[in-house]
């Protein structure tokens, strides 16, 4: 009778314990599952996207150091004669090797502002109209070094904009390897893309252009000029140049219509090149998406832009100088840099 009494109570205690939850207790684990895994799947959104922004902004930057540094090895070549060439003088009568075709003096630094290269255009020329987002048109040229006065072949030091270097030697001191940068958009992929076309030496067609880097939506270039004001029609004398920059002009205030000889001393006249991008990455790679901003790939000195001359953007009268793009979701860069030319730019 004792061990009949012991043993009911805790049979009543089991079944007590073997029952399942409430509804409500259900409901709540539930919400509280469902809230731990919303938080979770933010977080991870959160990091992919902060990781995405992250890779993004570094491949910006390598993008922007090798523009940069392709950029200026072709400025600092700009100008370069081979010892034969540039230790004897021009033959006196120059006409023919000036350009006459072309009508533009055979100049070693170019330009052509707010403007678009089309397939078949001469290195002097952009015939596509208005620049992809008044990008500019940017051309060095240079002459290849040779080891030894008789050889047939270039010492390889040199490259062109596509990186390969020069094999043969130049005939005469008009004979150059003209690069021609500007901006294009990509038809595979819609990108606006900084595009190289290289001339060889002794003329002939252009090599195919070739990308050099994908995402530059922006190409602005300024030239820094020795003893020369904006859109200068006369010769300028000698002895107004000292080889110090004194102010930074657009390609169209260095080119004279009609005035081969005026136009070309204007551009010997370029001692530095100030060259500024706007560069993008891939889509959905910005963490904001939806703010509108305002890039100046020349810098800014007020908000309503920088003076005509000066290093800063001139918006009334140079379009590029500043950007705003639609907000698209991408992460945008701003790169300027300044090239100071090493050779003499004008001919021996």
């Amino acid at each position: 009778m004792t061990t009949e009494r012991n043993s009911h109570p805790a049979t009543h205690t089991s079944l007590r314990a073997q029952k399942g939850l409430t509804l409500v207790e259900l409901m709540v684990s539930l919400v509280i599952g469902l809230v731990v895994v919303l938080a979770a799947s933010t977080a991870l959104v959160i990091s992919r996207n902060g990781f995405n922004s992250v890779d993004a902004a570094a491949q910006l930057r390598d993008s922007a150091r090798f523009a940069e540094d392709v950029l200026q090895r072709l400025g600092v070549q700009a100008g370069f004669e081979d010892l034969a060439n540039s230790a004897s003088p021009p033959p006196p009568n120059i006409a023919a090797l000036q350009g006459a075709s072309t009508n533009v003096p055979n100049v070693f630094v170019y330009g052509l502002n707010n403007s678009l290269r089309k397939a078949g255009d001469a290195w002097v020329d952009a015939s596509g109209g208005s620049g992809v987002n008044g990008s500019d048109v940017l051309v060095l040229r240079f002459q290849p070094n040779v080891s030894s006065v008789n050889t047939a072949s270039s010492d390889s030091a040199m490259i062109d904009c596509s990186g390969m270097a020069p094999q043969g030697v130049p005939t005469d001191p008009y004979d150059r390897v003209t690069n021609v940068l500007y901006v294009s958009i990509s038809p595979s992929d819609n990108e606006p893309t900084l595009m190289c076309a290289v001339w060889p030496l002794g003329g002939g067609s252009a090599s195919t252009p070739q990308p050099l880097v994908k995402g530059v939506e922006d190409f602005q270039v300024l030239y820094g000029v020795d003893g020369i004001p904006a859109g200068n029609k006369t010769m300028p004398a000698a002895s107004s140049a000292d080889n110090v920059t004194e102010r930074y002009l657009r390609a169209d205030q260095l080119t004279v219509a009609g005035n081969n000889a005026v136009t070309a001393a204007n551009w010997q006249r370029v001692r530095s090149i100030r060259i500024g991008m706007v560069l993008r990455a891939s889509a959905n790679s910005a963490v904001d998406r939806s703010t509108q901003q305002t890039f100046y790939p020349l810098g800014i000195a007020a908000s309503s832009g920088g003076a005509a001359g000066s290093l800063f953007s001139d918006t009334n009268n140079d379009a590029g100088s500043n950007f705003t793009p639609a907000p698209d979701g991408r992460l945008r860069q701003v790169v300027t840099f300044t090239v100071h030319l090493r050779n003499p730019q004008g001919t021996s």
